[in-house]
């Protein structure tokens, strides 16, 4: 039995125990990591893909690093292409697009970088911007910002989960929502 708090959650069927995190004092929030969790990968790509059929789309965007696998997924379920944001650059990513977003898990400034090579598959689509759990929104914030950089357009988001404010969170076809835990001092 672990020694720290757990939230129960039921996620396209399958069930998790998510690890309850402090962020600031007195507010916790469920730790959801797909990394490695091929089952619920597989079973939540299937039901946003679901979801995204009636969602005229060109390409599937996502940030890096714990919503890749579901990006991947989701692209093999819809058969349609994926691109990483990438959270640091590197000298082959050329003339690359950047975006700077706050993170609330880290509370530091995040960096979103559309690689040069990326940037002719996204330009002129319709994206589809793909999340793990949105929060805040910041990343979605920064990952907009990049997607108008690139001359594409925004027609839906999709997360596993949304977080936080739930009415904030209406127009994101997701397949759960979590609290947020504030502890009463």
């Amino acid at each position: 039995m672990p020694d720290y708090e757990t939230y129960p959650i039921e996620i396209a069927g399958i069930r998790r125990d998510l690890r309850l995190f402090e962020v600031k004092p007195g507010l916790k929030i469920a730790i959801l990591n797909i990394l490695g969790d091929t089952e619920l990968v597989q079973a939540a790509a299937r039901a946003l893909g679901e979801g995204l059929k009636a969602v005229q789309f060109d390409i599937l965007v996502t940030a890096e690093a714990k919503s890749i696998p579901l990006a991947y997924a989701l692209s093999v379920e819809t058969k349609k292409p994926y691109v990483v944001l990438r959270k640091a650059y590197k000298p082959y990513m050329g003339a690359a697009l950047i975006a700077e977003t706050l993170s609330i898990t880290t509370g530091e400034p995040q960096t979103l970088i559309l690689d040069e090579k990326d940037q002719e598959l996204v330009q002129g689509k319709k994206v589809v911007l793909v999340d793990d759990v949105i929060s805040t929104g910041s990343t979605l914030q920064g990952m907009k910002m990049i997607i108008k950089k690139a001359g594409a357009e925004v027609v839906c988001e999709a997360a596993m989960l949304t977080e936080g404010e739930r009415a904030q969170w209406e127009q994101v076809i997701s397949l759960g929502h979590l609290p947020l835990f504030v502890e009463e001092r």
